[in-house]
């Protein structure tokens, strides 16, 4: 069985929300896109990336083309050509397919993963290219690479994107956490690993506790998590 609870809010000192989210159990697929660009413009990135990835990956494609292709959308809309500065968008994607999982992300959006009372940042995969998905998933917690955590659609040429997914085989008690900067700003992992430790909480409950943490801890920028679990 699959649980999932997520939230957007668009933070204490902007008057603007750039982050966009999909939450679909039924297709096994979840994602969050934190735009840049300015008012009007982070916005539109967000959602187009969001919006192009989603049809990608509902046609079949798998998550590193569907990334390259909301990639092009995102370079390749209207609102590119209005402005000084390009607009761009960050993204990570969680897609399930019966046991397995695959898990990609572009920009500074981060995803978790909680299993056996550990949160862990998925490991980029070149770090897991020797070790099967199990062992790899449970590696030590480390940062993605600078080259992927500083890339972001539409700004980034497409073939330059490095959206490689990280994959392997779900398990009971699983939990994957995809949250825009916003929350990761404000929050140390130990402080989510806390919140998401609490399987006393529905699901949306402690995405609820994580965006009212970012808040009170000073919510500087807009705020976005999706949390999943697997029973």
């Amino acid at each position: 069985m699959i649980e999932h609870g997520h939230a957007t809010h668009t933070g204490l000192r902007r008057d603007h929300n750039e982050d966009s989210y999909w939450a679909d159990t039924e297709h096994g697929l979840w994602l969050v896109a934190d735009g840049m660009g300015g008012p009007g413009r982070g916005e539109v990135a967000s959602a187009v990336a969001l919006e192009a990835a989603v049809a990608a990956l509902a046609a079949g494609a798998d998550t590193a083309d569907a990334f390259r292709r909301a990639g092009t959308a995102v370079l390749e809309h209207p609102a590119q050509a209005t402005a000084a500065t390009p607009m761009g968008s960050t993204l990570t994607a969680l897609k399930l397919t019966g046991d397995t999982y695959a898990a990609a992300w572009i920009g500074d959006s981060r995803i978790y993963l909680w299993q056996d009372n550990t949160l862990l940042r998925l490991p980029h995969p070149e770090t897991a290219s020797d070790a099967p998905p199990e062992v790899a998933t449970r590696a030590t917690p480390h940062a993605p690479p600078r080259n992927r955590a500083t890339q972001a659609l539409g700004i980034t040429p497409t073939r330059e994107l490095d959206a490689q997914p990280v994959t392997g085989t779900c398990a009971p008690g699983m939990q994957f956490l995809l949250c825009s900067d916003g929350v990761t700003e404000e929050l140390d992992d130990a402080r989510i690993a806390a919140i998401v430790a609490r399987t006393d909480l529905a699901a949306q409950e402690c995405v609820d506790h994580l965006v009212l943490a970012a808040l009170a801890a000073g919510g500087r920028d807009n705020l976005t998590a999706v949390l999943v679990r697997i029973s």
